[in-house]
């Protein structure tokens, strides 16, 4: 199959947080609950899910679905953190489950963007996170 007969084949959602204090940044166990609850929360099938804590600080969580993954990795001495969301199919919603941990954690900076892939070529957007979807 070529390039440009590629069907669409799902939507990754990734973020970038900053300014954050929650104590989750640095409870590795926390953070694969909190992201059980994002696969849920997005309507994706969990598969099974993982988690490591640094020495000395930071975590990261991953829950693989059957849509594909939700990943976290934390930087709590920098109050960072790093996300992604992919499903593919139209099913679940990496969106929801991107705003579901980003309105738990809540970030003092957020920056976002959904790439399309698959289809005829990679494209990327950037999309706001506005206050509201904290409420």
């Amino acid at each position: 199959m070529s390039p440009l007969a590629m069907p669409r084949l799902g939507r990754h959602v990734v973020a970038d947080v900053d300014s954050c204090t929650h104590e989750l940044l640095d409870d590795a166990a926390g953070l694969e609950l909190l992201l059980r609850e994002a696969a849920r929360v997005a309507g994706a099938t969990l598969l099974s899910a993982h988690h490591h804590r640094f020495e000395p600080f930071g975590a990261s969580a991953m829950c693989v679905l059957s849509e594909s993954h939700i990943s976290i990795h934390t930087w709590p001495e920098l109050g960072a953190a790093t996300l992604d969301a992919y499903t593919c199919g139209d099913h679940a919603d990496p969106r929801r489950a991107i705003d579901h941990v980003l309105r738990v954690l809540e970030p003092g900076g957020v920056r976002l963007v959904e790439l399309a892939r698959g289809g005829d070529s990679l494209e990327s957007r950037p999309i706001p996170w506005l206050s509201s979807a904290r409420a």
